[in-house]
């Protein structure tokens, strides 16, 4: 059974507008934190803005668990290593090598369309309104896991550098781009992520009839293959180009630039409003269930599942036992059980939005920025006080929601949460970089955060999914 509503519309320029800015902020946040959890940042905002946006009224739990799962998904691809693809393009002795940066941009292209790839095609799982059980989400996991076996071991090896032996497609630095020259070769995993995305695409499409994941799995697709590249050829163009960035008519603004932080934004806005315009494209094909579960998942499974996961992942963020990140290092692994969670768990996709996802960033905050003379403060402000927000949040609109609905303004408060708990962390990150002060490398990205979240603000505010209309407290007619 569905809801028999209209099909959703919201406008087309404000959608793709909010989820660039979401894409953008999220993306750029996510470069200070880094990996999985860092990319979850991006992932909460996308697709906290999509549901918002596409489900007006927010009456059916599997609207939180499609924004949870999109989430999740959004940090598989950090399992892959990018940063000498990147250099191919712009490292020092290889400017004006066309080819290591034809290379090198291709690279990006296919790691950025499997990295939104799986967002995409876990954000239309939920919202294309096929029910998944638990035992059948796990299942679906452990043959991605498999997938990613296969596909390492097709595109992946050799990784032997000491005898010259290394992959037909191999998107890191080696000594056919720089010769004589000793480098750290890193084994990739591109081939293996590709293939669990694949075999996730087909599942969903051939098992499940589920058009809309397998749809939106492939604008995921295309706009990390064009955000990217599109974002690296910014910072490209100023490794080749300095003197213009720096002595031109733009050298007043450009010159203010961390360039790295400026790719990673421009990445997330692309690939923010493809994903939107994919969605829109689809938006037909939104089905979301308004059935309650059968049988639930049982509270003391759930709270069993959600230690053992929290364990995990601080262990993983904040230690150094090998045999944890052997575990639990890789992303599809760490989404193992919350997905398994969230398709019939009422508590984990509030718990996975807010304080799950935001644990990690915090915890990141405070170790970059803790002041040694008065470590307490640092703990409360940047540790203890968000997760306690988050967590009450999540527990009190868990508690108020319907039996056979859901608190219809979850998602606009969440969306408002996240935003502002995002940006203000990543700001003590930056180290505050307040605009009237002396402009730094962080300023030019630190006023686009703020643009962007006031933009999201405004949206969440204002903006009426139901109504298709902006409205002065649009925000009270959820609570009335």
């Amino acid at each position: 059974m569905t809801d028999e509503r209209p099909t959703p519309n919201p406008p087309l320029w404000l959608v793709m507008l909010a989820s660039a800015m979401a894409g953008g902020m999220g993306w750029g946040i996510r470069g200070q934190y880094g990996h999985e959890t860092g990319a979850m940042i991006a992932g909460v905002l996308v697709s906290l803005v999509l549901v918002f946006l596409f489900c007006p009224g927010n009456s059916s739990i599997h609207v939180i668990r499609a924004a949870a799962m999109g989430t999740i998904a959004m940090g598989f691809g950090g399992s892959m290593t990018y940063g000498q693809t990147i250099g191919l393009t712009h490292d020092g002795p290889l400017i004006g090598n066309w080819n290591a940066l034809r290379w090198g941009m291709l690279g990006l292209a296919i790691k950025g369309g499997v990295w939104i790839g799986f967002a995409g095609l876990f954000l239309g799982l939920g919202l294309g309104g096929k029910r998944y059980k638990p035992f059948e989400m796990f299942l679906l996991i452990l043959g991605m896991l498999m997938a990613v076996l296969i596909g390492w071991w097709l595109f992946n090896s050799p990784h032997d550098p000491a005898n010259n032996r290394l992959p037909f497609l191999y998107f890191s630095d080696h000594w056919k781009w720089e010769p004589g020259v000793e480098l750290k070769h890193r084994p990739e995993i591109w081939g293996g992520l590709l293939c669990a995305l694949a075999a996730g695409i087909l599942y969903a499409a051939l098992a499940k009839g589920d058009r809309l994941a397998r749809n939106l799995a492939l604008w995921g697709m295309l706009g990390g293959a064009l955000g990217f590249p599109l974002g690296q050829a910014l910072q490209a163009t100023n490794a080749w180009n300095p003197d213009f960035f720096r002595e031109s008519f733009v050298g007043d603004v450009t010159r203010y630039f961390n360039w790295w932080n400026i790719m990673e934004t421009t990445f997330g806005t692309v690939m923010g409003a493809v994903l939107g315009l994919g969605l829109w494209l689809n938006r037909r094909r939104i089905a979301v269930s308004s059935e309650q579960d059968v049988s639930p998942l049982p509270n003391w499974l759930i709270a069993l599942l959600l230690a053992l996961h929290v364990a995990l992942l601080t262990l993983v963020e904040f230690s150094s036992f090998q045999w944890v990140d052997d575990v639990y290092d890789l992303g599809l692994m760490m989404g193992l059980i919350p997905l398994v969670a969230c398709v019939r768990g009422r508590w984990w996709p509030y718990l996975q939005l807010l304080p799950i996802t935001l644990l990690p960033i915090a915890g990141k905050t405070l170790r970059a920025v803790a002041d040694p003379i008065n470590p307490s403060v640092s703990w409360l402000v940047y540790l203890i006080l968000p997760i306690l927000l988050a967590m009450t949040l999540a527990v009190w609109f868990a508690r108020k929601a319907k039996p056979a609905g859901e608190h219809p303004a979850f998602i606009r408060n969440a969306l408002l949460f996240c935003t502002w708990v995002y940006f203000g962390l990543n700001y003590a990150f930056f180290g505050f970089p307040w605009p009237w002060e002396a402009w730094g490398g962080r300023t030019p990205n630190a006023v686009l955060f703020f643009i962007a979240a006031m933009g999201l603000t405004l949206t969440a505010l204002f903006f009426s999914p139901l109504g298709r209309r902006w409205q002065w407290k649009a925000w009270q007619k959820d609570w009335d």
